[in-house]
């Protein structure tokens, strides 16, 4: 008989077994439609493309430094310096396998066995689920929509005060409300880090998907902040399995003697394709411009079958929407619905552990189509 660790007893990700579901199903024959899984329908930019495919006749593939390709960090430095007016010294940046190696570099890099993480509910699953796995301690501190769901500073010192929070993190855009912190909460909660030394890890990965104004990487108030980002959200490279991180100066060492040994290096090829990416602007911004009509047919379309947005899709590519007219279990809703009309939506339940039964998430990173499609199958579904 097989010892399970504690560790390993983690919830799944609900949304990609509803994604399981759906394949299967399409497997078989069925025409199903997604709005589950944040993933762009769009192939990556053609300049990545180019890019890989010259890498693979020329380049002599394999490892490189643990933090990655000089080239590549240069890139993503001036990526900063063109985009943020932020200047940042090559040397803090690594690159990572995709985004989620850096989560797990950072929590490991700054947090010891039984520290305390904290996190918003709603949230991303896949925190709690590292976190868990890491022998550390998820603190969920709720947000609402009267505050645009941003996490407040008297909302942290609250939990700081009742038992030590060693960690913070904090996504903006955020998935799955698509809710953005504005620079004033940012820069407040990171003040109030720096004073009670709480390790603050930034999670920009929705950066370039925002609608109701620019972008402001948490690196423009300070230098102390963890950085994590990816070319799989608005660059379209999510199977490419590349990220990066920027760095405090004290920890870039110690995170480069973590991905020796855990990942060795990120994908060669997609290292030297990835900085393409900077350079497809133009044709980034038309996918956009796809997600930006997706997303204003949903805002029109949901509320007229009694399903309301439960927070402001300010950024991202998600809806977070109460479904409590309809259901009191959205798991058993999502069930239904990919059974009955082939329509793939996330559970609340992956999100909000507490509240996520009333809510579901409905990813608008298909095509305009799919959305459409889509829609008019759940309308006939809930009013028959």
């Amino acid at each position: 008989m097989t010892i399970l660790s504690a560790r390993g007893a983690v919830e799944p990700f609900y949304a990609m077994d509803v994604l399981r579901e759906a394949n299967a199903l399409a497997d078989a024959g069925h025409d199903i439609l997604s709005l589950a899984v944040g993933q762009p329908s769009h192939s990556a930019p053609k300049g990545v493309l180019e890019a890989a495919e010259k890498a693979l006749r020329e380049a002599k593939l394999g490892y490189t430094d643990a933090l990655g390709r000089m080239e590549t960090r240069r890139a993503i430095a001036a990526h900063y310096a063109e985009r943020y007016g932020v200047e940042v010294p090559v040397g803090r940046i690594a690159v990572t396998t995709g985004s989620s190696a850096g989560f797990s570099l950072a929590f490991l890099a700054v947090t010891d066995p039984g520290g305390r993480v904290a996190i918003t509910a709603p949230g991303y699953p896949a925190y709690r689920n590292i976190i868990k796995a890491l022998s550390l301690e998820a603190v969920e501190i709720e947000t609402d929509m009267a505050e645009d769901h941003m996490l407040s500073v008297d909302a942290l010192q609250a939990a700081h005060r009742e038992k030590r929070i060693d960690t913070l993190l904090i996504a903006s855009p955020a998935n799955p409300t698509g809710a953005v912190t504005d620079r004033h909460h940012l820069a407040a909660l990171m003040d109030f880090c720096r004073d009670e030394n709480i390790a603050f890890i930034s999670d920009e990965i929705y950066h370039g998907l925002r609608y109701t104004g620019d972008d402001r990487t948490a690196l423009s108030h300070t230098d102390d902040a963890i950085v994590i980002n990816s070319f799989s959200k608005y660059y379209c490279m999510t199977g490419w399995r590349i990220g990066w991180m920027v760095l405090p100066e004290d920890l870039v060492r110690p995170v480069e003697r973590l991905a020796q040994s855990l990942y060795i290096s990120a994908p060669d090829l997609s290292q030297l394709a990835a900085p393409a990416a900077f350079g497809c602007t133009d044709e980034l911004e038309a996918i956009k411009d796809g997600y930006r009509a997706n997303r204003a047919l949903l805002m029109e379309r949901l509320p007229a079958m009694g399903i309301s947005f439960a927070a402001p899709p300010d950024g991202a590519f998600y809806a977070w929407c109460d479904v409590s007219a309809h259901t009191n279990d959205s798991m058993d809703f999502a069930k239904r619905m990919l059974e009955e009309i082939h329509v793939a939506a996330a559970p609340g339940l992956d999100f909000d552990p507490v509240n996520g039964p009333r809510f579901m998430r409905f990813s608008y990173a298909g095509s305009t189509e799919t959305i459409a499609r889509a829609l008019d199958r759940m309308d006939g579904w809930l009013t028959s």
